[in-house]
């Protein structure tokens, strides 16, 4: 019996939308790229092969950034991906590793225990002992086989890595080149190469990149969902992508609960009502798409298999109590007050203000 991975990179799970993009690509492709520009901009956004072969969106916003994210990796510059969290930050960089290089697993997860070897390189100590600094010795990072295949590497949480360790990747940058003095030589980046960074709003205060690193990066800050519509389909196609796996059929998921959700949901994140008539109390909680995704398959998978009635307002409700709410005060009163100063005065909003009553009530 086959066993099943739970979680299929990008460059797997889209292969057969890679390959059909890559066989009908006839625009120039820059030094080791699998696809031209153009493809990898197309394999985003979606649409049609000329064999009909549908491509699904993979990101679901302003092609313009996604025009200027494919621009600055074929730059001199990196490229830092920073937004709140949820923004779709890690999904974008791994997609576009992908469809670029053909793979997405040069990566360092940026940590504060991530050393210098992790971007640079290290050593087999074993070896190192017993024949003295050698090339067989060297244990080079994702960064330097990056640099030696002309590929992309993805950094994740770069302002989660200690300053001093972060401007290790500066002389990478600016000269495109990793000495390695114990050898006597550098290692030249072959064309393609680049970073792709990632970084969260929120870790500002964390480890903030030195002026003379951040020159050397072209950002981009990822937004929240322009629209409702937009953020209903982000949400119901990805959540759909996670149940494939267990089975779960998406018409137990009605529109009209998604839409409603997402509606109070992004209400509280901008403390105001849809219709911009009433201001409401702020909100700690980002409510991100990540953060509903995350929420919904939950919920769907817990009605799923213990429930026999439909997916309803209740289950809802519940999911964003438990997510968000927690133990927090501050938090159930804010939910508290939206629900008896919005929901309540909204007629085809009953079982939701029902709801709300009854899980605030549960502590």
């Amino acid at each position: 019996m086959e066993e099943k991975l739970i979680r299929i990179p990008a460059e797997t799970q889209y292969a057969e939308e890679l390959r059909a993009l890559e066989v009908e690509d006839r625009r120039p492709k820059p030094g080791n790229w699998r696809l031209s520009p153009w493809a990898v901009l197309k394999y985003l956004t979606g649409g049609k092969t000329e064999q009909g072969l549908e491509i699904t969106p993979k990101y679901i916003g302003p092609r313009r950034l996604l025009e200027i994210a494919i621009a600055s990796l074929l730059s001199d510059r990196a490229l830092l991906l920073t937004g709140v969290p949820g923004t779709a930050k890690s999904w974008l960089a791994e997609h576009l590793a992908a469809a670029v290089s053909g793979h997405s697993n040069l990566l360092v997860q940026g940590t504060s225990g991530t050393g210098e070897d992790a971007l640079r390189y290290g050593w087999n100590y074993a070896r190192l002992i017993a024949g003295g600094p050698s090339r067989d010795a060297l244990v080079p990072g994702p960064v330097m086989r990056a640099m030696e295949s002309g590929q992309l590497v993805r950094i994740e949480e770069l302002t989660r890595i200690p300053t001093e360790m972060q401007d290790a990747l500066i002389s990478i940058l600016s000269e495109k080149c990793l000495p390695v003095p114990e050898l006597e030589l550098e290692i030249q980046a072959r064309q393609g190469f680049n970073v792709l960074a990632t970084a969260n709003d929120q870790d500002k205060g964390i480890y903030p990149m030195s002026s003379a690193l951040q020159r050397r990066f072209n950002v981009l800050v990822m937004p929240l969902p322009a629209s409702l519509e937009e953020e209903i389909s982000i949400v119901r196609q990805r959540v759909h992508q996670l149940g494939q796996s267990l089975q779960l059929p998406l018409e137990e998921l009605r529109q009209q609960n998604v839409e409603k959700l997402l509606t109070l949901l992004r209400e509280l994140r901008t403390g105001v009502t849809h219709d911009g008539k009433q201001k409401l109390k702020p909100t700690r909680s980002v409510f991100s798409p990540a953060e509903t995704i995350s929420m919904l398959h939950h919920a769907r998978i817990q009605h799923h298999y213990f429930s026999e009635r439909p997916l309803d307002a209740t289950d809802l409700v519940r999911a964003v109590v438990q997510t968000f709410v927690r133990d927090d005060a501050e938090e159930r009163e804010v939910l508290s007050s939206y629900a008896e100063s919005v929901l309540r005065k909204r007629n085809a909003w009953n079982d939701w203000y029902e709801a709300f009553r009854e899980q605030l009530l549960v502590k």
